[in-house]
């Protein structure tokens, strides 16, 4: 509902409606909040990537429509301070996974994979140099003690060719080592096999002469 003193359909004054991002990036939390219920259909899949950007560009008027406010200033700064808190999660979260993919790319499975990589002939002949490593890598590394495992995929690119590394290492002792190494590049629909170790069948691979 709009303030106390006007009608329940009273529309939402047009210098207040605008993009909501409290309603974009905390969705069904800042729905909660507003008495926008909605916003609960986040929770449902495929509808909810649609219905996060009408929270955006209908969110304002939804929150104007369900709740009764005691003047139009009182709107205006819930609604930012719902902006600001979505601001704030959306930060923690970017550098949360930026933490993230610090921690892999200084990883000794990282730098393993990434000289194999640099100093096989096939993956040079198929990217090109200089050989680069992209920002994301994705995939797990648990450690206990002096043993642990690791599962990563670095995206890499060349001169000639982006493709992916998918490498699979443990640590045994206290040391790391290459279980498994296939080089992915967009320009073939053949991985190259530089590492091996576990013999696991890969469909239509070429093993690296290096092995």
């Amino acid at each position: 509902m709009p303030l106390p003193d006007q009608p329940k359909d009273t529309p939402i004054p047009p210098h207040l409606d605008r993009w909501n991002w409290g309603a974009f990036l905390l969705n069904w939390i800042w729905g909660l909040g507003n008495s926008t219920y909605i916003a609960l259909l986040m929770f449902v899949p495929l509808v909810n990537i649609g219905l996060l950007f009408a929270l955006g560009a209908k969110g304002s008027k939804w929150a104007w429509k369900n709740r009764t406010w005691a003047s139009e200033a009182e709107f205006a700064r819930v609604q930012r301070n719902w902006a600001r808190g979505g601001f704030i999660l959306l930060a923690v979260i970017v550098l949360f996974l930026v933490l993230i993919f610090s921690l892999m790319k200084n990883s000794e499975a990282y730098r393993l994979s990434m000289a194999r990589a640099e100093n096989d002939p096939r993956v040079l002949a198929a990217l090109g140099t200089p050989l680069n490593a992209g920002l994301i890598v994705s995939g797990r590394i648990d450690i206990s003690g002096s043993s642990g495992s690791a599962a990563l995929k670095i995206p890499v690119s060349g001169p000639k060719c982006r493709g992916e590394l998918i490498s699979l290492a443990e640590k045994r002792d206290g040391n790391w080592t290459l279980t498994l190494l296939v080089l992915q590049s967009r320009c073939s629909a053949t991985p190259v096999v530089l590492v091996n170790t576990n013999n696991i069948p890969i469909s239509g691979a070429v093993r690296s002469e290096s092995i």
